[in-house]
């Protein structure tokens, strides 16, 4: 494994790669790497000809109230197991080569931003988008992974990609639960023995969704009524939003008639988690 923090030997090593006809496979983190993110570097790896993993907490997806400072960070830890697994490039760039002084240029992806993570977040995929696409500039990647925990996130680069006409492919890859169901998460590192009992409701409440589905249930209403019924019955628990939304667009539907995302948002404590699963007729 190669450690690359400059962005013109980043640049320099994906021309050359890829002149030699070799496929670029891409998965952007920001470090204190899980199992989600290295079932998606497996992936790559066996899909690919050279897997590159870039880690950069970035700092304009958070706002100032969030917790950029605090976010969980391990970049040793996270170089042995890069070694290990057998990556090609770590890509590490430096905050100040990414976003110099004067520095001016934002990406935003209208209407599928302005739902769910977007009316929570403001200005979070504004930072996503900018620091994707800067990231895929760089890599030159022909194939980039990322996991279905973030799907809003998923669908937002994947318009991106395609309404500017990027020559890459986005690969979605399913999530990643420990044994209990929680949502495989960097920020699950906050939570104390207690606060993730109660996050188990996102699951559970998920799980709950569908087997409502599947017995026939199609108000949106009423599923979204006990999904709330069962996260609020968990000590510590906040709702942030409980969402049916199309998978795509992630407009709220009313009736469940095809197949629909249900996208849960909750605080445990001080920790904000999010969950999904597509539930539905096909």
């Amino acid at each position: 494994m190669k450690i690359i923090t400059s962005i013109e030997d980043m640049k320099k090593w994906s021309s050359l790669t890829r002149f030699s006809d070799k496929v670029i496979g891409f998965v952007p983190t920001m470090g204190c790497l899980h199992e989600g993110h290295l079932s998606l570097i497996k992936t790559s790896i066996a899909e690919c000809d050279a897997t590159v993993v870039s880690i950069f907490i970035n700092p304009i997806q958070f706002s100032p109230t969030e917790d950029f400072n605090s976010y969980p960070r391990n970049i040793e830890l996270d170089k042995k197991i890069l070694q290990t697994i057998g990556i090609d490039i770590l890509f590490n760039p430096k905050q100040e080569d990414l976003y110099p002084k004067k520095f001016q240029t934002f990406v935003t992806v209208e209407d599928k931003t302005n739902y769910l993570c977007g009316v929570r977040r403001p200005g979070f995929f504004r930072g996503v988008t900018t620091v994707i696409l800067k990231l895929f500039n760089i890599a030159n990647p022909n194939i980039a992974y990322f996991g279905e925990k973030d799907w809003q996130q998923l669908e937002v680069v994947r318009t991106m990609v395609r309404d500017l006409n990027m020559d890459i492919s986005i690969v979605g890859k399913p999530i990643m639960r420990d044994g209990d169901g929680l949502a495989i998460s960097s920020r699950n590192s906050y939570l104390s023995e207690e606060d993730r009992s109660s996050a188990r409701a996102l699951s559970q409440a998920l799980e709950s969704a569908q087997a409502l589905v599947i017995q026939g249930e199609c108000s949106a209403e009423n599923i979204r009524t006990e999904i709330r019924k069962i996260i609020e019955q968990k000590q510590g628990t906040e709702v942030d939003y409980i969402s049916v939304c199309d998978p795509e667009s992630f407009a709220e539907q009313t009736e469940i008639h095809s197949k629909v995302l249900v996208a849960l948002a909750i605080r445990v404590g001080n920790t904000r988690l999010i969950d999904n699963r597509i539930i539905g007729k096909a």
